[in-house]
């Protein structure tokens, strides 16, 4: 009696539980993640002073991405190869549904209505995608030729290319940027990367005049961003003061003038590193490169040590989709890239994007904490 009484002890109880509740949970992944949520939150709150809603409603998007993070790492990499086929055909299936009956915000169509929700699906191709080239590469890994690498190539094309026609040249670039390093990760030869390095110098003219006019003006604008400076130059003028204007030191949160005298375009979604960098300076933006590189180091290290070859080419692009995303947003508000709308990583706001991040982020837990699996 006294044993079963043991057993069923409050505390034994309450241990088994939290056990369950941690259970596959890496803790340096989570604890970097939520250090950069936290920066994200307060930049948020200085960004959104006049609609303190998105403070919460933010807060709503991370409970809803945390517990699908926690959901997705109690999956096995074996089981999640299961559904890459499903959710590669489910996303491009949605992706058609965009073009031909997604609703046009600021003249581009890439949202779909589901009962009173609306969500983006060219979201879900950053880890369908790579999902399915991992899930390929994976089941040709003993006889792989140019021929596996040809049909990889076309089942990248395919969303890459709907994505585009929205137009979401952003959302195109980090999808194509995924499936990019799974094909590099699973071995294609540096005489073929050289040669398709060649192949697109020799399209970027014909590219160019397949752009539409407002992308265009962002490249010119890039290069010259005085050349209109309250139209196409006004975004990048203004995240480049603000940026600079911080200093070594920022001018302290809640004081930055580019940010409360509304300069800043889009401040809370894409330029919101240029409301971090104003008001706590280089020295905060040093700790926020440390926090991303520590967040892709860990990545790479936990793909490094995955059991199989599918995970291991799943966790390494993940982790260097984190790296895109971030050098990608950071060049735009500096001024050294185009701006094409990247968020940047768990500090944007956004339910769709903090929901794909962290479900990446569970997707590397899976991997670490099977690591030691056989696969049968």
């Amino acid at each position: 009696m006294a044993l079963e009484s043991a057993e069923f002890s409050p505390r034994r109880i309450f241990h088994r539980t939290a056990a369950r509740m941690v259970a596959g949970i890496d803790g340096p992944l989570f604890a970097l993640s939520l250090a950069l949520v936290a920066l994200g939150l307060a930049t948020l709150f200085s960004a959104s002073y006049e609609n303190p809603g998105r403070v919460s409603a933010q807060l709503t998007h991370l409970a809803l991405a945390i517990t699908a993070m926690w959901l997705v790492a109690q999956i096995p990499p074996q089981t999640l190869m299961r559904f890459a086929v499903p959710a590669y055909l489910f996303g491009v299936a949605l992706l058609v549904a965009v073009a031909l009956a997604g609703d046009v915000v600021n003249g581009a169509r890439r949202w779909l209505h589901v009962g009173v929700a609306r969500f983006q699906p060219s979201e879900m191709m950053k880890l369908a995608l790579p999902l399915m080239l991992a899930w390929y590469f994976h089941r040709n890994e003993a006889t792989l030729r140019m021929r596996d690498f040809a049909v990889a190539a076309v089942l990248l094309a395919v969303p890459v290319l709907l994505i585009a026609r929205q137009p979401d040249l952003g959302t195109a670039v980090l999808v194509a940027a995924a499936g990019c390093y799974v094909i590099f990760f699973a071995g294609i030869g540096w005489k073929v990367i050289a040669a398709l390095g060649v192949l697109g110098l020799a399209s970027l003219f014909p590219l160019w005049g397949m752009l539409h006019d407002y992308q265009r003006r962002r490249i010119l604008t890039l290069i010259d961003p005085t050349q209109d400076p309250l139209g196409a130059g006004y975004h990048i003028i203004q995240s480049t003061i603000a940026v600079g204007s911080g200093g070594i030191t920022g001018k302290g949160w809640l004081h930055g003038t580019q940010t409360h005298l509304e300069f800043i375009p889009e401040r809370h979604t894409d330029f919101i590193f240029a409301v971090y960098s104003e008001e706590f300076g280089l020295i905060g933006n040093l700790i926020l490169l440390t926090l991303y590189t520590l967040l892709i180091a860990r990545g790479l290290m936990i793909a490094a040590n995955a059991a199989t070859f599918f995970a291991r080419l799943l966790a390494a692009t993940i982790t260097l989709m984190f790296f895109t995303y971030a050098f990608v947003n950071m060049g735009m508000v500096s001024g050294i890239l185009p701006v094409v709308g990247v968020p940047l990583p768990f500090i944007s706001y956004g339910g769709t994007a903090l929901l794909t991040l962290f479900i990446g982020i569970g997707i590397l837990m899976s991997v670490h904490s099977h690591r030691r699996l056989v696969q049968t």
